[in-house]
């Protein structure tokens, strides 16, 4: 086989490992503002908080006490 007959499949089966690995959160606030996030949320740090980032990127960490929800993305 060439790499030409080779390569398609593999970059099919790399695209679907990868999109895979992420599953899409929101995570809503008690004062209702919701945050969609690329993964689940780190689980509660020492501290009393919750880190995760959201689709643009950004680092969030908002206090365990002001999550209402965390829920997967339909």
């Amino acid at each position: 086989m060439n790499i030409k007959t080779l390569a398609f499949p593999m970059a099919v089966a790399a695209f679907i490992a990868l999109a895979g690995c992420s599953t899409p959160t929101v995570v809503t606030l008690q004062n209702g503002t919701q945050y969609l996030t690329k993964d689940m949320p780190k689980t509660k740090t020492k501290d009393g908080f919750f880190e995760f980032e959201d689709i643009s990127g950004a680092k969030v960490k908002v206090k365990a006490d002001d999550v209402a929800t965390i829920r997967q993305e339909d």
